[in-house]
């Protein structure tokens, strides 16, 4: 008798691994997710917007203005752009992050930190690392 093969060729019992370690690992991000919500919730931050105002604190240089265009924002964080442009608006509104236009491309927006942007940045950063290092680190990742 011959193992079963799976679309791919594969035996469908290796299939099955794959498919239970991508299971556990959108587990694990759902929820680190939800850790990351509930912490940075007392901030008044969600797991997104803390991912915005970290690429935008990103530059290395302390107390410089840096700034990036909506869609490279949209790169690294992982949302659609009308997502991110929603979250940008709220952001604005808060006080915490400016938009410009961008001055190479008319048509395009910049989004730079503002000091209560960076301020904010600074306080639940080792909030969200203190998170990331429960949930990511060491033996029984996630078991938090």
């Amino acid at each position: 008798m011959t193992a079963k093969k799976s679309g791919a060729g594969q035996p469908v019992e290796a299939d099955q691994g794959l498919v239970e370690q991508w299971r556990d690992m959108l587990a694990l991000h759902a929820r680190t997710h939800c850790e990351l919500d509930r912490a940075l919730g007392r901030h008044g931050l969600c797991a997104s917007d803390f991912e915005v105002l970290d690429v935008l604190a990103e530059s290395g240089v302390p107390g410089a203005v840096c700034s990036y265009r909506v869609q490279e924002i949209a790169e690294r964080v992982h949302l659609s752009q009308s997502a991110l442009s929603r979250l940008i608006a709220r952001l604005e509104k808060d006080g915490l992050v400016e938009r410009g236009m961008c001055a190479e491309d008319r048509r395009g927006v910049r989004v730079a930190l503002t000091g209560k942007g960076r301020a904010l940045h600074g306080d639940v950063l080792p909030v969200q690392r203190a998170v990331l290092t429960r949930m990511l680190a060491g033996p029984g990742v996630g078991a938090g």
